[in-house]
């Protein structure tokens, strides 16, 4: 790429401006999901104080800091195709044409995470007007957790386990694994048949003492799993549950699981980002909006003004494409008329974002304290974000609370003798985050984001668990890495 033909357009636009160069960050991002939340310039405010939304809080200023009033950011993918000076200078003037869903909140808060749990809870009908099922939408079509290699070496490794566990008299009449995000069920059935083939090998009877519990959000996934595993379904039971919150239908397992399988579930759990940029932190507050070529058209498909988009979008949110035609029934006539209105709203959405100041990292929660029982023990504070954001030169990182959350209370399911495996998107290293665009992107009609590993890891260590990484063993290229977590010495 010509970088210069990138960033010099966008400095002439801010030559033009009355924007002070000397308080402007220009950042450039190959943003490689095809289908994203940005557009080719973006301009991200960055405020001084925090905003108020109760009692005033002072942000305390280190001496030295850089005080930066805008950032500016160009998708150098797209950069090429467009008059890039036009369009920066564009942003660089107050916008009203766009048509906003929601107020500015936290990420892991915004309404993309509503359009993430509608996808998966009305999948069905998802799936019927695209003409193709979920996993089509994974980068080459389907989930490296079927590869039958994976699931031979991992029942291998739980095999040595129970062996050495039976021969001192220790291991339990019931073996219980546990898989995080289903699918169709392709690799619960590849790890059923790989574990019933070798146990028969070996005359261990482990096969018979065996629950494998699915989990998965929707229903709809779950019941296609159960046909695919239906000549195990002795041996299977299914739970439909929000992943983030794993003990709310689990915690009757706690310390029983010998394996946790989780596979491209936390790249899909909502996340927050902070930032450390000229010596201060920041979280990155996010508003939704339509762009106004797409609302007009939006609101020309349901003969209505664009004002009334917002009302309409939240009303598909709450309520679904099932009862959306009852409750407007002279805009969306019938359920084939609000899954087109959800598909083509989900095309067009975009994200703004800001920087506002955190006042001290120990006053911000990475998980949410209502999640699931024992939840007093899952909240985790900010401050195990410091060795992180204060590494170096600027960053901005996920904060991955989904994931989080998730693995936290995954933890507390398994045997002193059990093992967390999980397939994923995992930036292994903090320099990841300054070298590559890490999300958020769209897959069909869910949000997909890179996790935060060294964040998982540092949680994990803290947590008593030794936490390892490796890039997915059985099938060259891609960006699946392996985690897998066991209780330390």
């Amino acid at each position: 790429m010509d970088i210069g033909a990138t960033v010099v357009p966008v400095l002439e636009a801010l030559s033009d401006s009355p924007v002070d160069l000397g308080k402007v960050r220009v950042v450039a991002d190959w943003v490689q999901y095809r289908e994203n939340f940005r557009d080719v310039v973006d301009l991200r405010p960055i405020l001084h104080t925090p905003v108020a939304r109760g009692p005033a809080e002072a942000v305390p200023v280190p001496m030295g800091t850089r005080e930066d009033d805008v950032e500016i950011a160009v998708d150098v993918r797209r950069s090429g195709d467009v008059p890039l000076r036009e369009l920066a200078a564009d942003r660089l003037r107050e916008r009203s044409d766009h048509v906003v869903i929601e107020d500015w909140g936290r990420g892991s808060e915004s309404c993309i995470w509503d359009f993430n749990a509608l996808y998966w809870s009305a999948l069905e009908l998802w799936e019927k007007a695209s003409g193709q099922g979920y996993e089509q939408a994974l980068p080459g079509g389907e989930s490296d957790a079927r590869n039958s290699d994976a699931a031979r070496d991992l029942v291998d490794e739980l095999f040595a386990v129970w062996d050495r566990l039976a021969a001192a008299r220790a291991l339990p009449d019931e073996l219980y694994v546990v898989e995080l995000g289903v699918g169709n069920g392709g690799q619960a059935k590849v790890f059923l048949d790989t574990l019933r083939e070798r146990d028969r090998e070996r005359g261990t009877a482990y096969y018979r003492r065996l629950h494998y519990l699915m989990c998965d959000y929707s229903q709809h996934v779950l019941d296609l799993a159960r046909e695919t595993v239906a000549e195990h379904l002795d041996h299977v039971s299914a739970f439909a549950l929000d992943a983030v919150r794993p003990l709310t239908a689990l915690g009757f397992l706690q310390f029983k699981v010998f394996l946790v399988y989780v596979s491209n579930v936390y790249d899909n759990l909502p996340t927050d980002e902070v930032a450390h940029l000229g010596g201060r932190t920041y979280c990155v507050e996010t508003r939704a909006y339509l762009p106004a070529d797409a609302a007009a058209e939006l609101a020309d498909l349901l003969s209505t003004g664009v004002d009334e988009l917002p009302d309409l979008v939240h009303k598909l949110l709450r309520l679904g494409p099932t009862l959306l035609p009852e409750a407007v029934p002279d805009r969306v006539p019938d359920v084939d008329s609000a899954v087109e209105f959800w598909r083509r709203t989900w095309a067009a959405l975009r994200l703004e974002e800001r920087y506002v100041p955190l006042a001290g990292l120990d006053t911000y929660a990475l998980s949410d304290p209502t999640f699931g029982p024992g939840s007093a023990e899952t909240v985790l504070g900010g401050e195990l974000l410091g060795p992180l954001l204060q590494s170096g030169a600027d960053l901005r990182m996920h904060v991955s609370n989904g994931a989080v959350t998730s693995f936290v209370e995954s933890l507390k399911l398994l045997h002193p003798y059990g093992t967390l495996v999980c397939h994923d998107l995992f930036v292994t290293e903090v320099e990841g985050y300054r070298t590559h665009f890490r999300g958020p992107g769209k897959y069909d009609g869910s949000v997909v984001n890179w996790v935060n590993g060294p964040l998982l890891a540092h949680v994990g260590r803290r947590h008593g668990f030794d936490i390892r990484y490796e890039r997915f063993r059985h099938r060259s290229g891609g960006n699946i890495v392996t985690m897998s977590a066991q209780v330390g010495d």
